[in-house]
């Protein structure tokens, strides 16, 4: 039988991570709370500003869009950007971020993240799945791993927000 390629799903997985929460809101209202509220659910120890200083998180709502911060002194840092904006279904953008937490300016080294919004019998099933961490280096495995610890959080404060009602 000889030696096979690898099989390129497996590989596709090995910088991948997967994580999911249920979601008591109806699906539109999960949407736009994930979409609408970054700085409301969001843990600003994750961000650039830091909890001090942060004036707001947001996303531009259209694919080819923004995923920003604006800090101190109205210092706006853009750390993503929307490549699929399909509302209130499918949402995809870059991670613009690097393991050492500076600026990846150029997509192609950014990974990327897919969020999945799933009507379910009890409200929203949202799925993220955070892939291509190869593309940020000798780094990849570690950052994986701890975004996986990260993303778990980030889902539970989110869920917490989408079921509250809006400011």
């Amino acid at each position: 039988m000889g030696d096979r390629p690898p099989d390129i799903r497996q590989e596709h997985e090995r910088f991948a991570l997967r994580t999911t929460a249920l979601v008591p809101a109806p699906v539109e209202a999960a949407y736009e709370t994930f979409t609408t509220r970054l700085t409301d659910w969001w843990v600003t120890e994750y961000t650039w500003s830091g909890p001090d200083v942060l004036a707001e998180l947001g996303m531009e709502p259209r694919a080819g869009g923004m995923l920003y911060e604006i800090g101190p002194y109205g210092f706006r840092n853009d750390w993503g950007r929307v490549l699929i904006w399909d509302p209130p279904r499918r949402l995809v953008f870059t991670w613009q971020i690097g393991p050492d937490r500076a600026p990846v300016p150029d997509p192609a080294r950014a990974s990327e993240v897919e969020v999945i919004f799933t009507p379910a019998a009890v409200g929203t099933l949202v799925e993220v799945s955070h892939r291509h961490f190869d593309r940020h280096g000798e780094a990849a495995e570690g950052y994986r791993q701890a975004l996986t610890a990260g993303w778990h959080e980030l889902l539970s404060r989110f869920a917490a927000t989408a079921v509250a009602e809006p400011a």
